[in-house]
């Protein structure tokens, strides 16, 4: 009678966006109960599918072994429920470990905590039934063990990839901004390449930096499973592995790869292209392409975009690329010529072909004139992105580019959507005339999306002392099922019916297209214009740009919670953090503040900031300005025991800058946030928090200890009335 195969329970990470192309991968490799969650899939299934999918799968970043979950309210019930777990079974005090907490757990401060208090009860576990502990190596170590906790209840894997499963162990140096393996293989994919290849068609990346795509690209075609060649993996030196199966499963890659370069060799199919100008990055793909076992696949050159061109003889294929955006270039402008040079260049040469190009600005897609007949949002880290797949045809062919203010058609001003749009902007502006004449208010959202087929967020501005008004529409994405023509024609009909309505000068409407974008993208820089206006508010000077940024430098929502920092700032010391350009500052400088603070990382905004103090009298010695990652400098401000009575905290929904350290997520960390600023707070002081996530939940488990208001409709003016979700705001005092 033959013994049943046990079967394990498994989660699977993978990068966002590619979850369902994990679940195939899964389902094909024998796994059972397969259940897609974001960026994991659960699953149950033997040793040798968990080993499968380490060795074969194209996308997933990390195999996770469950040995234990439970439940503990303290730091007590922790240790002693991961002291009990028969560690022995799977861990040799002869090998190294490495230990990992994520989550929040209401008895564990931070995540460091609770990798120290994993790692004390496994050693000590250990120690009592072995008589010896484990050493710890952060890097490649025997085992590697991770915590989770969702409040008080804690899961406990085991790491069977150990590291990233996107190190496929071929890359040998890497190009400035690489793209993960597995995040290229899943683009891959997604583009239908094994579908291509199949089919005898070829492959080219213009742009194709250190070669990851074009070498992704060539393991696919050849048949070798993604991990072919990597040495390390979490389960060499666990207790469970079964070291003939995974050199049988590892054994029959082998054959495979071997078969498949020869499958290629015999066909006399030429090789996958890749072209780069930077002669150095041509340098590094070729050895990567060696590393990986396809240099014979690979016909990496040097060469510009701009010449590129399909191999003789070849109709179709798949052009696939990562042009940069803004991470290479750093540069806008540049990267916008990029695109343009791109979209030419599909057009002129590659009729008949597909492409598929990844894209981090949304507009910049825009540039290439071609109409993507899909749309996928993937995540390259913690960067959202855009995939657009085009198939390259007459047909494709668009200029869906937004028209400049100055290029607005008032022919179009008769046309029926036109005068219904206009009618809408002026039934607003009756509605609030009562309230702006009241309240003085001469920057307002006029019109958010009130008619879904009219996708814009549109505000109005007007100068402080020459009474000059700007209108800043903001056209949300599409949905990809709205055709081309649909779109350019409602844009060109609500630009005609705003300047009928408002009278405002078609040159000063300052027209872009916009995703619905975290507050940490909005500050992110255009252009280089630096033309700056002056404008009002409650009484108060700032300096706004339309241009530039992806914001203006003024947020119209939070204009109730800066005049309620003003009434609260009366001799208080006055702390703004993530401050960008110090708005909250003037109000609390205007409020009788006995001293401020104002801290963000950037430069830019800092000196911004200086200049909307200066607009107002208050630059001042008592107002002082620190650059700094705000995190590092609230541990820095305790240890020198600063103190504050009124503090705001309006940090961003994520942020990755390369200053910073790590990445923000305001859902995951600002339970930590809050603490470190509540350990600056004088006594009956008082934080404002403040957040525009569109789906943030406060973890008021976490954060007990304190009295907690939540000030978010109060803190929204009438003319955001219409998304009362535009922001939350909470007041905490201890």
């Amino acid at each position: 009678m033959s013994a049943v195969t046990p079967l394990l329970p498994l989660v699977v990470s993978v990068p966002r966006g590619f979850g369902d192309l994990l679940a195939e991968e899964l389902r094909g490799f024998g796994a059972l109960d397969v259940r897609e969650r974001g960026n994991t899939v659960a699953c149950t299934a033997s040793l040798e599918v968990a080993y499968r999918v380490c060795l074969e799968s194209w996308v997933a970043s990390r195999v996770y072994l469950e040995l234990l979950r439970f439940e503990a309210i303290d730091d007590a019930g922790i240790y002693a429920a991961l002291r009990a777990i028969p560690w022995a079974q799977h861990i040799d005090p002869q090998f190294t470990i490495a230990c990992e907490w994520s989550g929040r757990h209401p008895a564990i401060g931070n995540t460091h905590y609770g990798t120290l208090r994993l790692k004390d009860a496994i050693c000590d576990a250990l120690r009592e039934t072995a008589g010896r502990r484990p050493d710890v190596a952060t890097e490649q170590p025997g085992v590697r063990v991770h915590a989770h906790a969702v409040g008080t209840k804690v899961t406990v894997s085991l790491d069977l990839a150990g590291e990233g499963l996107h190190r496929r162990g071929w890359r040998g140096e890497t190009g400035e901004a690489p793209l993960r393996e597995n995040i290229a293989a899943g683009i891959l994919l997604r583009a239908g390449w094994p579908r291509i290849v199949a089919a005898g068609g070829s492959f080219l990346d213009p742009l194709c930096g250190s070669g990851t795509l074009v070498i992704e690209a060539a393991r696919m075609a050849a048949g070798f499973a993604a991990n072919h060649r990597r040495r390390y993996f979490g389960f060499l030196q666990w207790r469970g592995h079964d070291a003939p199966l995974w050199s049988a499963l590892c054994a029959a890659a082998t054959a495979r790869a071997e078969a498949g370069l020869r499958r290629w060799s015999e066909s006399g199919r030429g090789p996958l292209q890749g072209r780069e100008q930077d002669a150095r990055l041509v340098r590094e793909a070729r050895l990567n392409a060696s590393y990986a076992g396809v240099a014979a696949l690979c016909d990496v050159s040097v060469g510009s975009l701009a010449d590129a061109t399909p191999p003789a003889g070849v109709a179709s294929g798949l052009l696939c690329t990562n042009p940069p955006w803004g991470v290479r270039l750093g540069d806008a402008a540049g990267a916008a010529a990029v695109h343009a040079e791109l979209g030419r260049v599909l057009r002129a040469r590659f009729q008949g072909w597909e492409a598929a190009v990844l894209t981090g600005d949304a507009s910049l897609g825009l540039e290439l004139g071609l109409r993507a007949h899909r749309v996928h949002t993937v995540w390259n880290g913690a960067l959202e992105c855009r995939l657009l797949r085009i198939a390259v045809r007459a047909e494709a062919e668009r200029d869906l580019k937004p028209q400049s203010g100055s290029q607005i058609d008032m022919q179009l001003a008769e046309t029926p959507g036109a005068v219904m749009f206009a009618n809408r902007i002026r039934k607003n502006l009756k509605q609030l005339s009562s309230w702006l004449r009241r309240e003085q208010v001469t920057c307002f959202r006029l019109y958010d999306a009130d008619m879904p087929e009219y996708a814009f967020a549109i505000d109005e501005y007007a100068a402080a002392e020459s009474g000059e008004r700007w209108l800043l529409v903001q056209e949300y994405e599409a949905p990809r099922e709205i055709p081309p023509e649909t779109v350019r024609r409602r844009r060109s009909e609500a630009l005609a019916g705003l300047v009928t309505a408002t009278g405002v000068p078609a040159q000063n409407v300052k027209l872009r297209t916009r995703r619905r974008v975290h507050r940490g993208e909005q500050y992110t820089k255009r252009d280089e214009r630096r033309e700056f206006h002056v404008v009002r508010e409650n009484g108060l000077l700032f300096r706004v740009n339309f241009d530039d940024y992806l914001d203006t430098g003024l947020f119209l929502d939070h204009r109730m919670t800066r005049a309620r920092l003003r009434e609260a700032a009366a001799g208080k010391r006055f702390l703004n953090l993530f401050a960008y350009t110090g708005t909250a500052t003037v109000y609390a400088a205007a409020g009788g503040a006995a001293a401020t603070t104002t801290v963000d990382l950037s430069a830019t905004y800092l000196d911004w900031a200086r200049a909307n103090l200066a607009l107002n009298g208050f630059d001042r010695p008592q107002h002082r300005r620190e650059q700094a990652d705000v995190r590092e400098w609230l541990i820095e401000a305790d240890r020198r025991r600063e103190r504050f009575d009124l503090i705001f905290c309006d940090p961003p929904t994520f942020s990755n800058s390369k200053r910073m350290s790590g990445v923000f997520d305001v859902q995951r960390d600002h339970v930590q946030l809050i603490t470190q600023c509540m350990t600056l707070l004088a006594p009956g002081g008082r934080l404002v928090f403040s957040t525009n996530a569109q789906r943030f939940k406060l973890d008021e488990q976490g954060l007990e200890r304190w009295q907690l208001r939540d000030i978010s409709r109060p803190t929204i003016p009438p003319d955001f009335a219409r998304n009362t979700y535009i922001h939350r705001c909470f007041e905490i005092e201890a």
